[in-house]
């Protein structure tokens, strides 16, 4: 999946021939080829023509618009799926409470194996670091995982998991910037900004994906309904927040890629990145998503991007038989 970013703001995106012109003012930013040119996201103040849009709609190519922030607005996407079969096993899924509840467990007991296996993989590296109290809390959440159990009480767990998982995680930065607390809305630290960003563009990429295959994005089993929320793209994300997300905000701090230099404070109080520093974040995050490693289902090498692809198809065959779901774990 290729995706381009326009973050210029004042920028306009035009339409010429088979390629989108990036223009400010008089000046011609950049050209993009079409070919094999599947998302393009704007953030912000930027303007496509309705020549522009036109196109992107019959190339088949997504345009989804976030703040500059990084907060998901919307997307302009070409006629969805005409699989109506797939959305009437989806909903007929949902009214069955077994299915709901049997789903639902297997998304909280991945993402709580996941946050284990990434305080697991730190400690290997850093020995001298104890975990112990956290993992121990990571174990007891996964002995609380029974079988029946309602889907407020599995989000009760995956909270209380979550939280003490964010304790540990707030011990692996190495450089200047800290982590203590998580917090969203707005974001109160650099740490908390890079976290919220990356959560935002995993969840508008498997937001496409559903939508392509011809899910109801909007029916999920483990956060349920609430109006707006993309919720079936919500539980599958957190499956990867842990072993793509937040390893990469590890990456960027620890390894110096990005510095307290790289972001500024908003008028609500909350952080961001400067704008040539985002391009710096798109440039590692692109690098991150189509880097290959080893699919411990198949054994051969794959992008976390394929690996969207595969999970969602695997997520139809689930509603479409009632298979089990098989979640992404963290080796």
């Amino acid at each position: 999946m290729r995706t381009i970013y326009i973050t210029e703001q004042g920028s306009v995106v035009k339409k010429t021939s088979r390629r989108l012109i990036i223009t400010k003012g008089k000046e011609t930013i950049a050209e993009i080829p079409a070919i094999n040119l599947d998302r393009l996201l704007i953030f912000g103040n930027v303007q496509v023509t309705s020549q522009a849009v036109a196109f992107l709609l019959d190339s088949g190519i997504d345009l989804c618009y976030l703040s500059h922030r990084g907060k998901f607005r919307g997307r302009l996407a070409p006629a969805e799926s005409k699989n109506i079969l797939l959305r009437i096993a989806q909903y007929e899924r949902y009214l069955d409470d077994e299915f709901q509840r049997g789903h639902a467990r297997l998304l909280v007991e991945a993402k709580i194996k996941n946050a284990r296996a990434l305080i697991k993989r730190y400690a290997r590296n850093y020995p001298e670091s104890d975990f112990s109290a956290q993992l121990e809390g990571l174990e007891q959440s996964l002995m609380r995982l029974k079988d029946n159990l309602p889907v407020s009480s599995l989000l009760g767990i995956e909270g209380q998991a979550t939280a003490t998982y964010f304790r540990a995680f707030g011990r692996m930065f190495r450089g200047e910037l800290a982590f203590s607390t998580r917090s969203r809305r707005p974001p109160r630290d650099p740490v908390n900004a890079l976290l919220s960003f990356g959560y935002t563009l995993i969840t508008s990429e498997i937001l496409s994906l559903l939508f392509a295959i011809g899910f109801d994005p909007y029916i999920g089993y483990l956060h349920g309904i609430d109006y707006g929320r993309p919720s079936l793209a919500l539980d599958m994300v957190e499956e990867f927040r842990h072993p793509i997300v937040d390893r990469f905000t590890l990456f960027l701090l620890n390894n110096r890629v990005l510095s307290p230099e790289d972001f500024k404070e908003a008028d609500d109080g909350g952080f961001l990145l400067k704008p040539e520093s985002l391009k710096q974040y798109f440039t590692q995050y692109e690098k991150r998503m189509n880097e290959l490693f080893q699919d411990s289902f198949t054994g051969e090498k794959i992008s976390f991007r394929t690996l969207f692809q595969r999970q969602a198809h695997r997520l139809a065959r689930t509603i479409r038989s009632r298979e089990l779901y098989t979640p992404f774990l963290l080796e």
